[in-house]
């Protein structure tokens, strides 16, 4: 525990400048957007350049997990990019508290910005069990709310997206409809109960767009869950994959959430925590199983795409493959990922896996072959992400998988 930690002040909170790392691009821009909404004055960091990498190995040992690597140099690079000033800086990153070293970047965070003489900026946790206090951060029930509500919002937007884009009539047409609705969605946040209502407009807004009727290879994505989402982690394989004449289908963000809320619902049978603890995961789960069925009603409802699948029907796929009691990284949920991709006939898979991510490979990699096993036709490539790899050759081996892929869909037609 750091003792001698700069605390982010109620003053700072009025002038200063919070950088945070983005991840997943379409949901991030509304969490922007809601803690403006809160008086922060928050700057997601959507940069992708090389530099970011050899900014994040100078400051970080090599053997750390690569999201870490890329998070530190992409906030270094920021804050020594002479676009801020520095002496009114601060830094956010998420914990989970779990047993991810995810939840130690903060400490890698701190140590790079003192290395470099900047161990005045503040770096503030963004922790739904309030992992450490700052003066001038407050994570309230009310702003955790509309921050979910950003999740669930941004994964109807990437849902439907992902299945338009490639079918569009009028090129730009999907993209013209993102930022429409993030606009819309703008200052909204506060109404909790229209989100049904926005969920269905949203889709029918979707449904609405007209589509060219042919069938494309649809690849999905699944993996550590910064890799899977951002663009600086994947070496923007969504993009890729568009390019390449697919469909890229990512399963949704919110079921990661569900995930960490089902696995402290197990704990009290696996592992014996509180009853009050058990209680509070329950809780939350069935609010968040609530928001999910709402994006599932609204896609089958006003539109002709694949809705989303449910999660805990999801996690029922895993049994004899992984034990639902495994929680660290991504634990079944990868696994269930894989297994629901395929049964659904998304049988090409993309698993990203990031260097120094050592669940990931347990339960990702090590379970491809047992999938593959019991799912003839299942096109799935593990692909590392790490400091050393070259996108050539991540490319070349994505490719290779979409030469099968292409075979498969010819033989079906």
């Amino acid at each position: 525990m750091e003792t001698d930690r700069v605390l982010f002040t109620k003053e700072m909170k009025k002038t200063y400048t919070i950088l945070a790392p983005a991840m997943a691009p379409i949901h991030f821009r509304m969490i922007e957007q809601i803690f403006r909404e809160h008086g922060y004055h928050l700057k997601i960091l959507y940069t992708t350049h090389r530099g970011i990498v050899e900014t994040g190995l100078q400051n970080v040992h090599n053997d750390t997990c690569y999201p870490a690597l890329l998070v530190v140099g992409q906030l270094l690079e920021a804050i020594n990019s002479g676009e801020y000033d520095k002496s009114k800086l601060a830094v956010m990153i998420t914990q989970t508290g779990g047993g991810c070293r995810a939840s130690n970047y903060i400490h890698l965070i701190r140590r790079a910005l003192r290395q470099n003489g900047l161990g005045y900026i503040p770096v503030i946790s963004l922790s739904a069990n309030g992992m450490e206090k700052n003066p001038g951060f407050q994570l309230t029930p009310k702003f955790l709310a509309q921050l979910v509500l950003a999740v669930i919002y941004g994964d109807g937007l990437m849902w439907m997206s992902n299945q338009t884009r490639p079918y569009e009539v009028e090129q730009g047409a999907t993209e013209a409809l993102i930022d429409k609705w993030i606009a819309k969605l703008n200052g909204s946040f506060r109404n909790f109960l229209k989100v049904s209502k926005n969920l269905n407009e949203m889709a029918r807004y979707f449904g609405a767009l007209p589509l060219r009727k042919e069938k494309r290879v649809a690849v999905g994505i699944v993996g550590e869950i910064y890799v899977k989402y951002a663009p600086l982690g994947n070496n923007n394989l969504e993009e890729f994959l568009f390019q390449e004449g697919c469909e890229a289908v990512v399963p949704l963000l919110l079921d990661f959430l569900l995930y960490c809320c089902n696995h402290r619902v197990e704990d009290r049978a696996f592992y014996g925590i509180r009853k009050i603890t058990q209680a509070g995961a329950w809780l939350g789960e069935k609010v968040l199983l609530n928001l999910q069925n709402k994006l599932i009603r609204a896609v089958e409802k006003h539109t002709a795409l694949r809705p989303p699948a449910k999660c805990l029907e999801t996690k029922e796929l895993v049994r004899g493959y992984v034990s639902p009691g495994n929680k660290m990284g991504e634990g079944w949920l990868l696994t269930a990922e894989m297994l629901e991709l395929v049964h659904s006939g998304v049988k090409n898979i993309v698993c990203t896996q990031p260097f120094g991510c050592l669940p990931n490979h347990i339960a990702g990699k090590g379970m491809i072959r047992k999938i593959r096993e019991n799912n003839p036709g299942a096109n799935i490539v593990a692909i590392d992400y790490d400091a050393g790899a070259t996108k050539i050759n991540q490319e070349n081996r994505i490719k290779l998988m979409l030469s099968v892929a292409r075979e498969n869909l010819e033989a079906e037609q």
